[in-house]
């Protein structure tokens, strides 16, 4: 089975405008994202809707592809830059451009869930490690069936837990937190960034779950690595911290 990995970037964020260009220890945030994706596989492409992004990405002697500048989520993207580069990879992982710590065991584990035929798309989950974080409601909750195929996302505290205290909750059950990291069958993202929004979808804002309503299979993966995504200047700051802590 053939992988490709496309990172969709684009500089035009509403809360941190131009963070794949932001700099990191040294290199640029998209720079980071993309040699250690490309650790694991040999065909990485950057999709983006910026000559910028795109003549820095060229400069480290990476592949990157211009694509439009009006989709409304990086699925979009990754698929029309997919049907520009032609590649015959069977699947296409998606990696979000502002996780300049994603691992290479992560990215393996993602890819070991298509082992299974019927895993349509696959994606990560990590379980919390507190009833605060839980409870942050833009970090969504997982719920899955025996055999770790998604049976819901929600930015509310998932499942309840009926017949204890709030402040109980963490100990009873092993919430699980989603990491918004995705791979697709070729064929099957060509479908889903077909489909319109689902009711679903726009009451959590989780594009997700318009997969889910429309019978797609999702399997969960499971890691015990968080990742330290970048949305705003604070975040980089952290991510500062973060690396020098992992250097030390």
């Amino acid at each position: 089975m053939k992988f490709m990995a496309i990172i969709p970037a684009r500089y035009a964020s509403t809360r941190y405008p131009g963070k794949p260009l932001a700099i990191l220890g040294g290199k640029t945030v998209i720079q980071r994202v993309y040699e250690q994706v490309k650790s694991v596989l040999d065909e990485v492409y950057v999709a983006t809707d910026d000559q910028r992004i795109f003549d820095a990405v060229v400069a480290i002697g990476g592949k990157a592809v211009m694509t439009r500048a009006d989709h409304k989520s990086g699925t979009d993207r990754i698929e029309e830059a997919a049907e520009k580069i032609g590649s015959d990879a069977d699947v296409i992982i998606n990696v979000q451009g502002d996780e300049p710590f994603i691992q290479p065991s992560q990215i393996e584990t993602l890819m070991h869930l298509f082992d299974a035929p019927e895993t349509q798309i696959g994606t990560l989950g990590k379980q919390f490690e507190s009833i605060e974080a839980i409870e942050n409601p833009n970090s969504p909750k997982i719920v899955t069936d025996n055999r770790g195929f998604a049976l819901y996302f929600s930015r509310s505290v998932i499942p309840y837990i009926r017949g204890k205290e709030r402040n109980e909750w963490f100990g009873e059950y092993p919430f699980l937190k989603h990491l918004g990291i995705y791979a697709y069958r070729r064929e099957v993202l060509a479908e889903v960034t077909k489909l319109p929004q689902s009711s679903l979808e726009k009451a959590e804002s989780l594009e997700q779950l318009r997969w889910l309503q429309n019978g797609y299979r999702i399997r969960v993966g499971l890691t015990d690595i968080e990742t330290v995504g970048i949305d705003t200047p604070e975040d980089l700051a952290r991510a500062e911290e973060f690396l020098l802590k992992h250097l030390a």
